[in-house]
């Protein structure tokens, strides 16, 4: 009895085992290449899957997600002979599990040195201040290449970006003293330029004043003529429109003499030649006030004695002391209120 429960219990254990070899539980984003007797036979794909026990085996387990690769730093020389550091950063998916497996040994290494190989192409045609700027060329010309070599390899090359690029330590000292001399000129030109904006705002703005002010005196100039003008005019109308009488034209005239002479500008002045004139014509209205203020008896003793001359003598006399005398009066004024540059030639009221 017990020798045929040995044998249960064995039949027992190799139907689990062979229950358990057959049965096969894939996880999501996940794919095993089968073998059967060491071919190829399928990949399988996510969830429950049955495989031949002792026949089929799982050669490889592969991670079809995005994957993210960053080489080390690879020395590569520029086109002037300048050696630099580049580190690449790969983002690449497994599309083809079976091609994964069967076509390249070790995908991984493979991309790497494609990658370094295609970086000494690319950069060695460059010089160093076109590798520093020119990295979305350097990127795309990466991924071309790498798609046109790892498609045959069912990898998929995503995005290569270039992670850093060192330069070595003399050459950034240098670039560091050419970008700070960069900085320091671009400082100067901003100075210059805002001095010279500021010069040219103030010239213009100096400008722009004189001209208001220019525009200004010519408006006060011209409407003080226009009331100069206008008061003339109407001084005018005014003594024509009365009929003013001539001897009131002379007084005048020798009225205003004095005022011309207290200008502060006038050096020197000259007494016009109708002064003589004015004077005779003061004189005559002096002659015929005294004749008019006499009384009626003397009126006819001077018309019967003769002697109305004589009193119109004296009256052009003593006319003739006033106006020198205001005369004289106002030439002193004058030479007093402003320091002479040219010598006054001195003049007599005969003059």
């Amino acid at each position: 009895m017990e020798p045929v429960l040995i044998l249960i219990l064995m039949a027992a254990i190799v139907v689990v085992f062979l229950v358990a070899s057959t049965v096969r539980i894939v996880p999501q984003a996940r794919r095993y290449n089968v073998e059967r007797f060491g071919r190829f036979r399928r990949t399988l794909q996510p969830g429950l899957n049955f495989v031949l026990p002792v026949a089929d085996r799982i050669n490889t387990k592969l991670d079809v997600r995005e994957q993210v690769y960053s080489s080390e730093p690879k020395p590569v020389i520029t086109e002037d002979n300048l050696v630099v550091n580049i580190d690449t950063v790969l983002y690449y998916q497994v599309t083809d599990p079976r091609a994964a497996a069967y076509e390249v040994a070790d995908y991984l290494q493979a991309i790497d040195q494609l990658t370094v190989t295609t970086l000494r192409n690319v950069i060695g045609s460059m010089d160093l201040e076109g590798t520093l700027t020119s990295r979305e060329v350097i990127n795309a010309q990466l991924r071309a290449v790498l798609d046109d070599a790892t498609g045959k390899w069912g990898i998929r090359v995503n995005r290569v970006e270039i992670k850093a690029i060192d330069p070595p330590h003399t050459i950034k000292e240098a670039m560091e003293k050419q970008m700070r001399a960069e900085r320091d000129k671009r400082a100067a030109i901003l100075h210059a330029e805002g001095e010279r904006q500021a010069k040219i705002l103030t010239a213009e703005g100096t400008k722009q004043k004189d001209i208001l002010e220019a525009q200004g005196a010519q408006q006060a100039m011209i409407l003080r003529a226009d009331g100069e003008a206008k008061a003339v005019e109407r001084v005018f109308q005014a003594v024509h429109r009365n009929n003013a009488d001539p001897k009131i034209l002379a007084y005048k005239y020798l009225e205003t003499l004095p005022h011309l002479a207290k200008s502060d500008n006038n050096t020197f002045w000259v007494i016009p030649g109708e002064l003589t004139e004015a004077v005779r014509t003061v004189t005559g209205a002096f002659g015929d006030r005294s004749a008019m203020g006499l009384t009626d008896h003397a009126r006819a003793e001077a018309t019967t004695a003769g002697t109305d001359s004589l009193d119109a003598a004296a009256a052009v006399d003593e006319a003739t002391k006033q106006a020198a005398a205001a005369v004289n009066d106002a030439k002193a004024e004058a030479e007093a209120a402003s320091t002479p540059t040219v010598p006054s030639r001195g003049l007599t009221s005969g003059d």
